[in-house]
């Protein structure tokens, strides 16, 4: 675009133009995609993330073409890519330490759209791509875990599909039905690897493709929260607050790229299993069905949701259930609820305590780490604040935040340890205060002073 003409690409870029927009797209989604330009550290992670995925899809291309999806040869064929096939070590570690630097990018970059309201109108579209994307790596990264067949990836499939035999009256044939056998198998090694290499790469592929297209659609947001399409504009109707993505955001995002790909490469070479957070010791053992390992533990980027099963008791049922009860007759008694409400929502919270009894506590393990992940589909509902950015909340909204993550963090290590009574007390704290976090967030995210947000947003040159 030179002011209001439209340049007429010519040669072969103006041939594939008139048969396949490429040019459009660029403009579309780089040259003239407007974002705005108060952007700052917390927004290199959504690039870094597309570029560890790619990383993923590279080397996983070249791990399968010497990898043996059967359960006499697995471990062996990763074995002879480490040892024998020219640089199969440095794609076998790229591709181990991508997995867990994808889950570190994606867990800042949902800290980032946690932080600055991300999530809240007109992006609600986006948030939900977002977490629709993080279940799917979830799922890619427990079916690539039982691959090497090592010690630790065949009891910890088996801890985890045993799970499933807890829902109630489908449970144990769905069990079944994952493994594709009675217990952890040839049979389990071939569909996990299906689903590894196939399956969910495409769905993912196609999540992250809507991802962008709807975030490129409502536009960037920014840690002041401005809507800059709602902002001044220039003669031509761009956005007065926003830059060319291209070349100013391409060149800030390689800057992140640069200091990124130098701790990952410094991973690589010189702590791979990273003091077996990445690598756990007792995967370079092949898998026996005969020798359980004392410990079973999933790898770091599930330890959060890991210890939030474990902590659901039956004795932590039970406090769940008279918590319940005294809700009830609290809200029945003095909750100010009228009409309907007033029976209706305390007769709900009696059932639930009902059921908290009469089904089997590792049931309720198996919902509480599953609503921890699902939970976050519903935050663009439950955040009710006047405000969208951290900046312009009040300090104590801050300080919820700062133990929400410290909490996540400390769930993250209990669930790398052996179980106690003092650790499974701190678990069950835990849970508490990550689910409340969420559920009582349409009560406490509108309390307090909010400061006045600006009409345009702050940036200040570096």
């Amino acid at each position: 675009m030179a002011g209001d003409k439209i340049v007429e690409t010519t040669g072969l870029l103006g041939w594939m133009d008139r048969r396949f927009p490429v040019t459009a797209t660029w403009k579309a989604h780089l040259s003239e995609y407007y974002a705005p330009k108060n952007f700052n550290f917390w927004y290199f992670f959504g690039s870094l993330a597309l570029l560890v995925l790619v990383i993923q899809i590279l080397t996983g291309i070249f791990l399968v073409m010497h990898y043996k999806p059967d359960a006499a040869r697995a471990f062996e064929s990763v074995e002879y890519i480490m040892r024998e096939v020219p640089w199969g070590w440095l794609v076998r570690y790229m591709h181990s330490t991508g997995a867990s630097m994808f889950f570190v990018v994606v867990y800042l970059h949902m800290l980032r759209g946690l932080f600055y309201g991300s999530y809240r109108k007109p992006r609600e579209l986006v948030w939900i791509f977002g977490v629709a994307i993080f279940l799917c790596l979830m799922g890619e990264a427990f079916f690539g875990y039982l691959l090497p067949w090592g010690q630790m990836s065949y009891w910890g499939a088996q801890v985890i599909v045993n799970l499933f035999s807890a829902i109630p009256f489908i449970g144990p044939e769905l069990s079944i039905w994952i493994r594709g056998d009675y217990v952890v198998s040839d049979a389990t090694l071939n569909r996990f690897f299906s689903f590894h290499v196939i399956a969910i790469p495409l769905v993912l592929v196609g999540l992250v493709a809507a991802h962008l297209v709807a975030l490129h659609e409502v536009g960037s947001n920014n840690p002041d929260g401005v809507e800059i399409k709602d902002g001044p504009k220039d003669k031509y109707g761009r956005p007065a607050d926003g830059i060319p993505f291209h070349p100013f955001y391409t060149v800030h995002d390689i800057m992140g790229v640069a200091g990124f790909l130098i701790i990952f490469a410094a991973i690589v070479f010189f702590a791979p299993e990273m003091g077996g957070y990445f690598l756990e010791f007792n995967n370079f053992i092949p898998a026996d069905a005969l020798k359980t390992p004392p410990h079973i533990a999933p790898v770091w980027y599930f330890t959060p949701f890991y210890s939030m099963l474990r902590a659901t008791t039956d004795e932590f049922t039970w406090v769940l259930a008279g918590a319940a009860v005294l809700a009830a007759v609290a809200l029945f008694v003095r909750g100010g609820l009228k009409g309907l409400w007033r029976v209706a929502i305390p007769a709900v919270l009696i059932v639930v305590a009902v059921l908290l009894r009469v089904i089997d506590a590792k049931f309720w393990g198996v919902v509480a780490m599953g609503g921890a992940v699902v939970i976050l589909f519903f935050l663009p509902w439950l955040d009710h604040s006047p405000v969208k950015s951290i900046r312009y909340r009040p300090t104590w909204h801050k300080c919820f935040y700062g133990v929400f993550i410290v909490n996540f963090l400390i769930m993250g290590y209990l669930g790398t340890q052996p179980p106690s009574d003092a650790f499974n007390l701190m678990s069950q704290a835990g849970t508490l205060i990550y689910l409340g976090f969420f559920l009582l967030m349409p009560v406490w995210s509108r309390m307090g002073t909010f400061k006045p947000v600006p009409a345009r947003v702050t940036f200040h040159a570096h």
